[in-house]
């Protein structure tokens, strides 16, 4: 059976047992990983419902890949730069292609029952007590104790001013 996975924005044809180099994915040497965006699949000339097919691989490696060269030049300028770049990469070998039931991982099965225990403890310990709350912060006293104490402070009246004549005198 095989199948085209989509991984690091390029397509892969990959069936049990295959090797590839795909752009970088998290996880250490060892770990199993499911490439979950299945685009096709079938088993030799019949085609299988790519959403039921699930592809399982192992992380064989994290690696980088060869150099490629970065070199620019602008003639009669005296312009020359040279970079080089090595893309990071990880190195996958294909466990399985199938469906959900038959491609489950093994070691992630594992390593769910190796946590389950550890939650359990966690459980069982007891727990510390909250710190006890601050007290709340006094309230300011109300405004209107305020206002009896003082007497109401009378604003003056501005002047009128007085109208301008616009007219000059001869």
């Amino acid at each position: 059976m095989f199948a085209v996975v989509r991984t690091g924005g390029k397509q892969y044809r990959v069936a049990a047992g295959d090797k590839i180099a795909v752009e970088k994915l998290a996880g250490d040497a060892g770990d199993t990983i499911t490439l979950g965006d299945v685009l096709l699949a079938g088993d030799g000339d019949e085609m299988k419902d790519a959403a039921k097919v699930v592809v399982s691989a192992e992380i064989i490696a994290q690696a980088k890949s060869e150099k490629v060269l970065v070199f620019k030049k602008r003639r009669r300028h005296n312009y020359r730069r040279k970079n080089g770049h090595r893309q990071q990469m990880t190195l996958l070998r294909i466990v399985g292609v199938g469906d959900e039931k038959k491609a489950a991982p093994k070691k992630e099965a594992a390593k769910k029952a190796d946590e389950a225990p550890k939650t359990e403890e966690a459980k069982a310990a007891p727990k510390k007590e909250a710190a006890p709350k601050k007290p709340a912060a006094k309230k300011a006293a109300p405004a209107t104790d305020a206002a009896e104490d003082k007497a109401p402070v009378a604003k003056k009246a501005a002047p009128k001013k007085k109208a301008a004549t616009s007219a000059k005198k001869d």
